[in-house]
């Protein structure tokens, strides 16, 4: 079997690490570059071990020390959005796994799209902010889209095979987070570190935090509304504590289809890498006999107005989800690091969108101004 020849954009975060131990046990895949933001040492050791063809880091400022320290290497050292774009179009790749955090994953994306690549979606941002531009778009160059959410993942699982007329609506599941038990008094008052306790699944720090909020289920709400073509109201959140039942699909027939597992990120990976084939792993099965109950509920929005906010944007449309978006990526940083607290994320945001303008129908341009244009505007709202 020839083995599939993968581009790793965002290799340092928690996505990327785990993906890079799936490549090394299971000899399926080779690995063609990898890239991060600015995490060199980290960087260094993947290319130590892994010896890619090439190496990007965004940040251009590091590149310089990036190649100096690889300099005993064959690897090739790229910089910047140029160098993130040969990586991702380079006629031997096969799969682009897109998993750095933010809008700087938006245009190798689009570039990997229109070269035709497989890609392997971890990052949010994509569809959150210009899913109107990307689904289109792969289907008229031929690209498979392959969601890496545990989620969505679960969802693509369900309707493989179905036609996308017979869905009713789509059950998209939540853990509610590490403060889904406390009030919402409570919750005013804990702190980044607290939030960063997730009961079940273990992912990166803003990602936690968007989970504490469930602003994270908003962004999915997003990607779901592009990645499956459906309407606002045919998508449903349930919180779901003990995170085995991943996301479900009802039928018009009142039929539900509904994908199942341990919550382990490498689930979702290795279906996106493998796709559409299905091999054994080393990830430990569900065990029934384990389990005492599967319980849902309504998640409640007066304690969690982020998902309700991301929702809201999606209805407004245009520019509303990229400044929803970029506005939570400023003020998480700002809550990991103790400069607010829990509620002035929503508040901010809510804040941010009602003074910004309405563009409908942006294209990338616009999107990518209206990220910058927020971010700076909600720097300037914090040091006020």
């Amino acid at each position: 079997m020839q083995k599939r020849k993968i581009s790793i954009l965002g290799s340092t975060g928690s996505i990327g690490t785990q993906a890079l131990d799936i490549i090394e046990s299971s000899g399926r895949y080779e690995l063609f570059a990898l890239t991060c933001n600015s995490r060199i040492d980290d960087i260094v050791r993947q290319t130590e071990k892994f010896s890619p063809r090439f190496v990007v880091v965004s940040d251009e400022t590091k590149y310089s020390a990036l190649k100096s320290a690889l300099s005993h290497t064959t690897t090739k050292v790229l910089s910047g959005m140029s160098g993130l774009v040969e990586v991702v179009t380079h006629p031997e790749v096969d799969i682009v796994l897109t998993s750095v955090v933010g809008n700087i994953g938006l245009v190798p994306t689009i570039e990997a799209i229109k070269a035709g690549k497989i890609i392997a979606l971890a990052n949010k941002e994509t569809l959150v902010t210009a899913g109107e531009i990307i689904m289109p778009l792969a289907r008229a160059h031929g690209s498979t889209i392959l969601p890496v959410d545990s989620e969505h993942s679960a969802i693509f699982q369900c309707l493989n095979g179905e036609s996308g007329d017979t869905v009713d609506k789509i059950l998209l599941t939540a853990s509610g987070g590490a403060f889904r038990d406390f009030t919402r008094e409570e919750i005013t008052h804990k702190k980044a570190i607290e939030a960063l306790k997730h009961p079940n699944w273990s992912m990166g720090q803003k990602i936690t935090i968007d989970s504490a909020t469930l602003m994270n289920k908003g962004l999915e709400f997003i990607e779901a509304k592009w990645l499956f073509d459906v309407a606002i109201d045919q998508i449903e959140v349930l919180v779901h504590p003990q995170s085995i039942i991943h996301s479900m699909v009802q039928f018009k027939d009142h039929s539900i289809m509904a994908q199942l597992g341990v919550p382990d990120m490498r689930v979702p990976i290795i279906y996106a890498l493998d796709y559409p084939k299905r091999f054994p792993n080393n990830v430990k099965p569900l065990d029934f006999m384990t389990l005492n109950a599967l319980t849902f509920s309504k998640p409640d929005l007066s304690r969690f107005p982020c998902l309700g906010i991301a929702i809201d944007s999606l209805r407004k449309g245009g520019v509303a989800p990229t400044v929803m978006n970029a506005a939570n990526e400023v003020l998480v940083d700002a809550y990991l690091k103790d400069q607010i607290g829990f509620y002035d994320i929503s508040d901010s945001i809510q804040k941010v969108m009602a003074e910004f303008e309405t563009i409908s129908h942006p294209n990338i341009e616009q999107i990518l101004w209206a990220d910058q244009e927020t971010r700076e505007r909600v720097s300037h709202l914090l040091k006020r």
